[in-house]
C-alpha cells in the first residue's frame, strides 16, 4: 500500500467464541494498518447482563482482544465500547419496563465512558433498534442514544451509532449537538455513500464506498465483520478494506482514500494514522 494507512472504522473481534486477534493478522497481511474494534453485543461475550459489572466484563474483554490486535498490526487498535441497541428488546422480553431498560443500558454507557475518560477506549456506541418496536420502547431507545451523546461531549469522544438505515439523520445529528457533541463527532455505522447528519461509515461495498468518493465529502471505510464462526460469510470479512481501498485506487480515487483513512479519523477521532503506523 506505500506507506498509506487503511482503516477499518467498525469491525468486531470476538475472544470468546471467534478468532479474536488473529483476525487483525488476516486483515494485515491483506494491507491494513489499523482497526476500530467495537465490542461485540454483551449476550455473545458473557450472557445475561443485569448491572453495570457485567458491561465492565464485556468491556474488559474488548480492551484485550484489542491489545492482541494491535500486536499484530503496522499501525494500531483502539476499543469502541458501548451498549448494542438491541438490548433493550431482550430486556423487555426478560420482563423489564421501557424505562428499566433504558435506565440499564444508560448505566452500561456510564462504564463505557469511564474507559473513555481512563484511556484504553477511543469512542463510545449507541444507537437505536433497526427494527420495528413499540414506541415506549423507541422513546426509551431515543434517550439511551441521547445519554451517549451527553457522554460524548463531557468526555470528548466521538460516537458511533447502530441504527436503523436511510439516508438523513439530520434530527439525529442536532440531537447531538443539543447536548454539546458536534456532529462530525457523530458517525453513523453501516452507512450508504450518501448521508445528511452524521459522519458516513460506509459498508465497503463498491457502488456505496464509489458514491461516497465522488461526493468528496468527510466518510470512513467499514466492513462490520462479526467474527462469528458460526456464521463465516455474514457481513464482510476482514480482508475487505485493503482490497476496496487497492480498487479504489485503481480508479483513481486517491483523495478519497486520504479523505477516509487519515483526514476523517484525525477530524472525527483525533487520531493520526500516519504517525501511529511508524509506532513499534
Amino acid at each position: 500500500m506505500d506507506g498509506t494507512p487503511v482503516l477499518d472504522n467498525h469491525l468486531h473481534l470476538d475472544p470468546v467464541n471467534g478468532r479474536g486477534g488473529a483476525a487483525a493478522e488476516t486483515f494485515a497481511e491483506a494491507g491494513g494498518t489499523h482497526l476500530l474494534v467495537v465490542n461485540k453485543p454483551s449476550w455473545h461475550l458473557v450472557g445475561e447482563v443485569d448491572d453495570a459489572d457485567g458491561f465492565r466484563e464485556v468491556f474488559d474483554l474488548t480492551v484485550d482482544v484489542v491489545v492482541a490486535a494491535s500486536d499484530r498490526l503496522p499501525g494500531r487498535a483502539w476499543p469502541v465500547l458501548g451498549v448494542h441497541p438491541a438490548l433493550i428488546s431482550q430486556l423487555t422480553d426478560r420482563g423489564y419496563t421501557a424505562a428499566e431498560a433504558r435506565d440499564l443500558m444508560q448505566a452500561g454507557l456510564d462504564v463505557a465512558a469511564e474507559y473513555v475518560a481512563d484511556g484504553p477506549a477511543l469512542a463510545l456506541k449507541s444507537g437505536r433498534p433497526h427494527y420495528e418496536v413499540d414506541d415506549d420502547v423507541w422513546a426509551a431507545s431515543n434517550d439511551v442514544m441521547k445519554h451517549a451523546f451527553e457522554l460524548g461531549a463531557e468526555t470528548g469522544c466521538a460516537v458511533q451509532l447502530h441504527t436503523e438505515g436511510g439516508e438523513d439523520f439530520t434530527r439525529v445529528a442536532e440531537w447531538a449537538e443539543d447536548r454539546g457533541l458536534p456532529r462530525e463527532r457523530v458517525v453513523k455505522h453501516y452507512s450508504g455513500g450518501r448521508l445528511q447528519g452524521p459522519i458516513p461509515s460506509v459498508i465497503s461495498d463498491k457502488d456505496e464506498l464509489e458514491t461516497a468518493a465522488g461526493d468528496e465529502g468527510p466518510f470512513l471505510m467499514e466492513t462490520d465483520f462479526l467474527d462469528d464462526p458460526d456464521r463465516p460469510g455474514a457481513v464482510l470479512g476482514p480482508k475487505t478494506v485493503p482490497r476496496r481501498v487497492r480498487w479504489l485506487r485503481e480508479r483513481g480515487y486517491d483523495d478519497a482514500i486520504r479523505t477516509a483513512h487519515v483526514e476523517t479519523p484525525a477530524r472525527v477521532y483525533g487520531i493520526d494514522t500516519a504517525a501511529t503506523l511508524d509506532e513499534p
